[in-house]
């Protein structure tokens, strides 16, 4: 009898034991289906269809997105980029926003990231609107596009978009904008004084927010600390930010970074067709009472103080050998880095 307990306490021990295995393994099991197929603290192969920084970093899964800043110069450069895409084997896409809203609902941001992590199959591709800066980390996704843009001297855009709207450009000559038929000039606006009007110093406050983001207090007009995030964002989270002044040399730039996206902008800039540069109409030189006014505005010392930071960063990134001077222009630079003196398991692979 004895030994008859004996065995029914080891059955009974083994088939606990195999309960306890056997619940720590659903357990296991339904943590790493929680923790989703791009948690980077569980040690298990990924499946093929999983995006991986490897795949993404290869130039054949890059992607751009260019927030374009209005009156920038920001046609001119995407349709550059559109006569690249098939040469180069690149998609490109627009973002096109309701009532070109510059904001987006968080709905909206949601989607728009889950569209361009998913779309894997659309790649390399270059996507761009008149949108602010979206952080994509935000939304926890796997990869987070390649950031660029170009910037303008502030007073000099906000001139341009006013008589935009009033007379158009010669991209779209027989289009009617949005302030058509109004024949006031800029310097005449401005005396007329108006908070509201299109030549207000508020409207100089555009570029900040851009770089700032989808965030409430980057739309608070003279944000100290809009300004301060928008220099962040811009330093830390854009691949290049360009000039429209030096919309060329900000080509070359790419080229030099991007070969498989942009490779031939800058030879069909230089003889390609001209239809693609827009010029607003009818702009009228700015007196100097007008400037004078501009400049004692608080805005557009802040809006100035942007403009310099972005100016210097490109400055300084074309002087770190990005690019060299052939015959007075600029060329993408070689690669100026080796691997050396590389050592593995078994000695020495690469002297």
């Amino acid at each position: 009898m004895c030994r008859s307990l004996r065995m029914v306490t080891r059955r009974t021990a083994i088939l606990g034991a195999a309960a306890l295995l056997f619940g720590f393994t659903i357990i296991e099991m339904q943590i790493m289906r929680l923790r989703g197929p791009f948690d980077t603290t569980t040690n298990y192969r990924r499946t093929s269809d999983q995006t991986s920084a490897e795949q993404y970093m290869d130039d054949n899964n890059a992607v751009v997105l260019y927030n374009r800043v209005p009156k920038t110069g920001s046609t001119t450069f995407t349709n550059f980029v559109y006569d690249l895409s098939k040469k180069n084997g690149i998609y490109v896409a627009h973002i096109n926003t309701t009532k070109n809203s510059h904001i987006m609902s968080i709905q909206d941001q949601y989607k728009l990231v889950q569209n361009i992590t998913d779309w894997k199959d659309f790649r390399p591709v270059f996507f761009h609107g008149h949108m602010a800066y979206l952080d994509f980390r935000r939304f926890r996704t796997p990869i987070t596009p390649m950031y660029i843009n170009i910037v303008r001297d502030p007073l000099e855009r906000l001139v341009s978009y006013y008589y935009f709207l009033r007379f158009g450009d010669d991209y779209r000559k027989g289009l009617n904008r949005a302030r058509h038929g109004d024949k006031t000039t800029f310097d005449e606006c401005v005396k007329i004084g108006r908070r509201s009007s299109d030549c207000a110093p508020e409207k100089l406050w555009l570029q900040i927010p851009f770089f700032c983001g989808q965030i409430a207090e980057c739309w608070e007009v003279g944000s100290e600390w809009a300004l301060q995030e928008a220099k962040h964002n811009l330093a830390s989270n854009y691949l290049l930010v360009g000039l429209t002044e030096q919309m060329e040399d900000f080509v070359v730039v790419l080229e030099a970074i991007l070969p498989r996206m942009f490779q031939g902008m800058l030879q069909n800039m230089r003889s390609g067709s001209k239809s693609h540069i827009r010029k607003t109409l009818n702009k009228k030189p700015l007196s100097e009472d007008t400037v004078a006014k501009f400049k004692a505005s608080k805005i557009w010392k802040m809006e100035m103080e942007f403009y310099n930071f972005a100016k210097e960063q490109f400055e300084f990134i074309k002087k770190q050998s990005t690019v060299v001077s052939k015959d007075g222009l600029l060329e993408p630079a070689p690669k100026r880095f080796r691997y050396e003196k590389v050592y593995g398991p078994k000695g020495l692979i690469l002297k």
